[in-house]
């Protein structure tokens, strides 16, 4: 950790991470409890967090953007369209405004896929490989310690004053990341110059290249098939509230918890992949994950919050192994793409499976959706831990 702090490029996108981290965990937060409390409706509610992932399923097309222009500009620029985006949500008063607040997580999450494909390719160069799983742990720590106390933050400020102010709080943090981003020392690589082949066979390019190698791919489709259960899951996360016997706000304590183990195994990630590789390391975190989900069916507080400390350690492991392999082993020209197509295969599972639980919260007991998913999840455990596979050839 002292190492990659000492880096002036690494301390400085931590500190961005830090800020927009803030604002994003406080928005999403919000944007479930402010359509349950204009609706109602528990699948509503859920769906803001599918809006916010459906743009990862268009994520190879995005991502090649990034392989097409300078990186560092390109972070700025989306962070500072989404500051200017967000004040928009303050015209969101009535249920016949929801258009609004739907439309806005969309563009939010399609800038948000741009945003994270040219910041891990610009990483890629800008932090040594030897520190790319301590950064990525680190990173993730930053991000999912959010969880502390910017869902605390959002809610009491919803819960005071309404959705507006944790909307403009976001626009700043978004701003204040821009302008941490522009003080970056990167030396980058020119983008390739323009050349005949046309963006559809750009954007199949990334994907053969993530595909063809056999350690990447096994990562990655271990990564999205748990993803698709977290939606899943995510979906109940009102419904356990509710059935705990708390009003929705108190969605926010559970999202803290999971925070604290997420802060745990970011800061132990480093040391954790060097003694267990990439495979293992993901796989334990997929086993752990799957047993808290089969206890937040449990009706007691205690059990739940514990739940979501162990689902807080496991569920990040696949994510940060993921990425870290793919950092090291994609070509820098390539990097872009092979990260939004690597994102759309973690992360569109997880809208699909947001919008499937929407919907099977309305219909099924949670506590039976959770048990069943708990058990499900352990299939993707068995191929991380066979034999690593090795590039394929062309």
């Amino acid at each position: 950790m002292t190492r990659v702090l000492s880096d002036r490029n690494a301390a400085l996108y931590l500190t961005g991470a830090l800020i927009s981290g803030f604002g994003s965990s406080a928005m999403w937060l919000v944007c479930g409890i402010w359509v349950k409390d204009l609706t109602g409706s528990d699948g509503l509610a859920a769906l803001c967090v599918f809006t916010l992932w459906a743009p990862t399923l268009i994520g190879p097309a995005l991502g090649t953007l990034a392989d097409r222009t300078r990186r560092r500009p390109l972070l700025i620029a989306s962070n500072l369209a989404l500051a200017a985006l967000l004040p928009l949500l303050l015209t969101v008063d009535t249920p016949d405004r929801l258009w609004v607040l739907f439309a806005v997580l969309l563009v939010y999450g399609a800038t948000g896929v741009v945003h994270d494909a040219a910041e891990s390719a610009l990483l890629a160069s800008a932090v040594g490989t030897p520190l790319l799983g301590d950064f990525n742990g680190l990173r993730m720590a930053v991000n999912e310690g959010m969880k502390l106390v910017a869902p605390l933050t959002g809610a009491g400020l919803y819960a005071a004053y309404g959705g507006a102010p944790v909307a403009l709080l976001d626009a700043v943090t978004f701003a204040s990341a821009a302008g941490v981003f522009a003080l970056l020392r990167v030396r980058e690589t020119p983008p390739p110059r323009a050349t005949t082949e046309g963006w559809r066979a750009r954007t199949a390019t990334g994907a053969r290249a993530l595909w063809r190698h056999g350690d990447l791919r096994t990562l990655v489709v271990a990564g999205g098939t748990t993803m698709l259960f977290a939606g899943l899951n995510g979906a109940t996360v009102y419904a356990v509230a509710e059935g705990l016997g708390h009003s929705p706000a108190y969605v926010g304590v559970l999202y803290v918890a999971q925070g604290v183990g997420s802060v745990a195994v970011g800061l132990a990630s480093g040391p954790l992949l060097r003694r267990l590789g990439e495979r293992r390391f993901a796989g334990y975190g997929i086993a752990l994950t799957a047993v808290a989900v089969a206890l937040r069916a449990v009706h007691s507080d205690v059990v739940v919050l514990g739940s979501c400390l162990a689902a807080g350690v496991g569920l990040p492991c696949v994510l940060v192994a993921a990425y870290t392999a793919i950092q090291r082993e994609t070509p820098g020209h390539l990097l872009g793409r092979v990260t939004a197509t690597a994102g759309t295969l973690l992360y569109a599972p997880n809208a699909v499976g947001l919008a499937v639980g929407a919907g099977l919260v309305e219909l099924v007991d949670h506590r039976v959706l959770l048990v069943t998913l708990g058990v499900a999840r352990l299939v993707t455990v068995g191929p991380l831990l066979r034999r690593s596979g090795a590039p394929v050839p062309g």
